[in-house]
């Protein structure tokens, strides 16, 4: 039996590999200006920060700067028009999905992608078994790194917040997951902004979501 009650599961670079259409969407944004494409590899370790950090690569661009409004404003519009061309769930993702649902173990996501892109995204996705519970970054006033979002998602689940593992590829979600009081989990095999996820402090770390299914005991 599993040690969980509940999973969750960061989306981007955790439960689907989006990376390729958000490196289109930038991609287009540079070709468009005349600079030549970013290859995937050098865009993936940024893709869990969404356009903050892709158009800092892209770019240079921070949040203060003048013009990141409108340039955030068109990568977003650019992500939208092809939200699901290259995206697909991690292999063994639904397998391990379709096994809590036989145990009866509730799971959700929890993202900091805001709830009009997750929603048309999932919606592409079609996932069955669907999640129990869907939180995005606009969800909660505070996103994560804070608990917020993560206790909305237990509270939505009906389990307490110490009976949830949440699993992330990135720092802050280890961090979201510790101020949560939840049990925290690695995905070595997501994006991880390019610090090594043993350096994050999570409760173990997993290299596949075959890995993940057997750590759980599903």
């Amino acid at each position: 039996m599993s040690r969980y009650a509940a999973v969750l599961f960061d989306l981007d670079g955790t439960f689907a590999d989006t990376a390729p259409d958000l490196a289109a969407a930038l991609n287009r944004m540079r070709v468009a200006r005349a600079l030549p494409e970013l290859p995937l590899v050098r865009l993936r370790p940024m893709a869990s920060h969404g356009a903050r950090g892709l158009l800092e690569l892209g770019f240079g661009l921070t949040p203060d700067d003048a013009g990141y409004v409108s340039m955030r404003d068109e990568f977003i519009a650019n992500y939208a028009a092809a939200i699901c061309v290259h995206t697909r769930l991690y292999d063994g993702m639904q397998e391990l999905t379709v096994a809590l649902l036989q145990r009866a173990i509730p799971w959700g996501i929890v993202t900091n992608k805001v709830g009009a892109l997750t929603v048309s995204l999932l919606q592409a996705l079609a996932l069955r078994p669907a999640p129990g519970c869907v939180v995005c970054g606009d969800t909660t006033p505070r996103p994560k790194p804070a608990p917020d979002p993560l206790w909305h998602a237990a509270a939505l689940l009906g389990v307490a917040p110490a009976d949830c593992v949440y699993v992330g590829d990135d720092g802050r979600d280890i961090q979201a997951a510790r101020a949560a009081g939840m049990a925290a989990a690695a995905a070595a095999y997501g994006y991880g902004g390019g610090v090594a996820p043993q350096e994050w402090g999570a409760d173990f770390i997993v290299a596949e979501p075959r890995a993940l299914r057997a750590r759980l005991g599903v």
